[in-house]
This record gives structure tokens, sequence and C-alpha cells, in this order.
């Protein structure tokens, strides 16, 4: 697990490698993460959108940007977790994820980028 603080805001992720199937001809390697979002700041928050950065061995970088998390945009007051499960297909065993939130403070009204910590995808075969 991998975990970072920006601006009171904890993000931790856990990843794990789901498999491989076969898709227009091409081998897929599936994985997911799971990603906790913790305020540890003393204002209330909310998560409005997400960017994020996914790269694999062979030098293929995808850009993902939408609104929300899976379709929610948690407001989390201090001391509140928000945690959700995705997952991302690479053309090969291993890669990375990096990304941000954009967030905003509800007592100031500001928004800002919590920075999402560049955490490894790794099939087991594939990491001896």
């Amino acid at each position: 697990m991998v975990s970072q603080i920006t601006r009171g805001i904890k993000i931790s992720v856990l990843t794990s490698f789901e498999g491989t199937y076969f898709k227009n001809y091409k081998i897929h390697f599936a994985f997911t993460y799971h990603v906790t979002i913790e305020n540890q700041s003393k204002d209330s928050v909310q998560l409005n959108s997400r960017h994020w950065e996914i790269y694999d061995a062979l030098n293929n970088v995808e850009i993902v940007d939408g609104e929300g998390v899976i379709g929610k945009k948690p407001v989390l007051k201090p001391g509140e977790t928000h945690t959700y499960s995705s997952g991302c297909l690479l053309s090969s065993p291993i890669g990375a994820m990096k990304g941000y939130f954009n967030m905003v403070n509800f007592t100031s009204t500001r928004s800002f980028k919590v920075e999402i910590p560049a955490f490894k995808l790794g099939a087991p075969f594939a990491l001896n």
C-alpha cells in the first residue's frame, strides 16, 4: 500500500492483479485498485473530479479525466473517509498509475489538488 498526504487529505492505494484475458486478438492484464481518501484536515471538503495517468511497460500512456469517482462526488467532514474500488487494463504485465483529485474546501471555498501517489501494477508472474 502507498499513501500520501496533501493539505490534510490522505490518499492510500492498494492494488491487486485480477488475471489475463484476450480481446480483439490481444492479451490484456487486468488490475484493480482500492483507494481510501481520509480527511485529516479541520475543514469539510468535496471531491469534484479526477485525473489519472496510466502507464504500461510498452511506453503506452492513457490519460483519464472525469467527474467524481465511480459516479460520486463525496463530501468528507473532518475525520471521515471514503473508499472505492476501480480497475484498469494494461497491454503489459507491469505498469504504474498516478494522478490527482480536484477538491474544494467548504470553509475557504477554494479549489485545490490532492496528489494520488504513484503506485505500481504488476502481475505476480512478471515480478520474479
